[in-house]
């Protein structure tokens, strides 16, 4: 007959607090009120992309002497650029949207700034109609017969 007791309260679901809630400030303090142990650990690197620790060849690295560049196009080519696209009567902007490049990399490779890419340079030497690449520089460009 315990089930007809109107004074009992049966509370079936009660939620603990979440994670944020357990580590605010406030709830860090309600806890010490009650005399509750309280663990604190700060996280080793915590929010750090931090997975590999520093290996012990940083001083075999600083010893090292070489020298480590990417190789530029010689002035020479962007010279012959200049000339085949002022031939053709173009600009660098024009000759930029003929080989769907952006006219900052035509710039780039004129004044010899560029990373030669040989996508590129063939787009260019088709263009333009002069070779870009090899030993004969600046050559014209022999067009291939087309075969049906």
């Amino acid at each position: 007959m315990a089930e007809s007791d109107w004074d009992t309260v049966t509370v079936l679901r009660k939620k603990g607090p979440t994670a944020a809630q357990a580590k605010s400030k406030q709830a860090i303090t309600a806890a010490q009120r009650r005399g509750e142990d309280i663990e604190t650990t700060k996280k080793w690197s915590a929010g750090q992309n931090k997975q590999h620790l520093v290996t012990k060849n940083t001083a075999k690295l600083d010893r090292e002497t070489e020298e480590l560049h990417h190789e530029r196009v010689p002035l020479e080519v962007g010279k012959v650029i200049q000339q085949g696209r002022q031939e053709k009567g173009m600009t660098q902007k024009d000759l930029a949207t003929k080989i769907n490049e952006k006219p900052q990399v035509i710039a780039d490779y004129e004044s010899g700034k560029a990373i030669p890419s040989n996508q590129v340079m063939g787009k260019i030497e088709r263009v333009i109609g002069r070779k870009l690449r090899g030993k004969d520089i600046g050559q014209p460009l022999e067009a291939k017969p087309k075969t049906k």
